[in-house]
């Protein structure tokens, strides 16, 4: 999938720029990863972009949704992992000749904690970025979405994909236990046992497959990925900004809390929501008959 943010990619020196594409069209932030020969394995550069993207979305009001895609035929294989693992010490000018200075690691060696402050501060920093941004978050998966590639596109509000498209907990195919927010994620969304069964599997899901289950919102030919992500991306920028956002907060804490603490999270996003000009400007609206105008604010 190609759109207009490939045009705003080229002004930037910066070569992740050239990965992660981005442009704001219409009050919707567009943004596109750019890697299609490796189907858009994510590096640990694209992923900070990505949050940074999502980051500036949340605090800026004439941004009033975000659509997340990709070029090529893949939406995201997962994280890149031709990368070594991380490695430390003190610099190479502080050392005696043929000297291993106490705590310096050897290349390539790992120590107890690396692997969880990895996925701490790296996939579920990415996932989190979308389940916490403040602005409608729609997927448009126009590919093969694998490992936390998936879990990306699931952490979204909402989801389209093109028929070709292909959902993959690949994690088990690897002998590795799922993250990026999976074991989290897919539960919510489908139940315990068919999460268990696409994660103990790692069989391929179709788009139609997905919708069925309840993962995708809707699946259209891919010549119409682009069009439908845009006409929904749209519609949702003209809504009420921060309706939408409170919203999304409740829905998204409802699974993780109980019923008093859920009610009075409710009462208290009405009361926030009621501040707003918004809100000021459905009920006038609707008072006078006419269709509401709403400014995100």
């Amino acid at each position: 999938m190609t759109s207009s943010p490939e045009k705003s990619a080229a002004k930037s020196a910066d070569p992740v720029d050239s990965l992660v594409l981005h442009a704001t069209d219409n009050h919707v932030s567009w943004i596109t990863l750019n890697r299609p020969e490796a189907l858009n394995a994510i590096t640990p550069d694209q992923r900070e972009r990505l949050i940074q993207h999502l980051s500036h979305a949340s605090c800026d009001p004439d941004v009033r949704a975000v659509v997340i895609t990709a070029t090529g035929r893949g939406f995201c294989a997962g994280a890149d992992l031709r990368g070594g693992p991380p490695t430390g010490g003190p610099p190479a000018g502080e050392r005696v000749a043929g000297e291993r200075v106490a705590g310096e690691r050897v290349a390539g060696e790992r120590v107890a904690g690396d692997v969880a402050r990895m996925i701490r501060l790296g996939a579920q920093r990415l996932i989190g970025a979308v389940l916490d941004c403040e602005k409608p978050v729609i997927a448009a998966v126009n590919g093969t979405a694998a490992g936390l590639g998936a879990h990306l596109a699931l952490a979204c509000d909402l989801v389209l994909a093109a028929d070709s498209a292909k959902f993959i907990e690949v994690f088990v195919r690897r002998g590795l236990v799922p993250d990026g927010g999976g074991a989290y994620l897919l539960p919510r969304l489908i139940g315990p046992q068919r999460a268990k069964e696409l994660m103990f599997f790692g069989d391929a899901l179709t788009a139609a497959d997905a919708a069925r289950l309840g993962l995708v919102n809707r699946v259209v030919p891919p010549d119409d990925l682009e069009k439908t992500a845009r006409d929904w991306a749209e519609r949702l920028a003209t809504g009420p900004t921060r309706a939408l956002a409170l919203t999304k907060q409740l829905v998204n804490a409802s699974l993780d809390t109980d019923r008093t603490t859920a009610f009075a999270a409710e009462a208290a996003a009405q009361e926030i929501n009621m501040t707003t000009t918004d809100a000021n400007e459905g009920v006038a609206a609707f008072t006078e008959r006419r269709t509401p105008h709403y400014r995100g604010r």
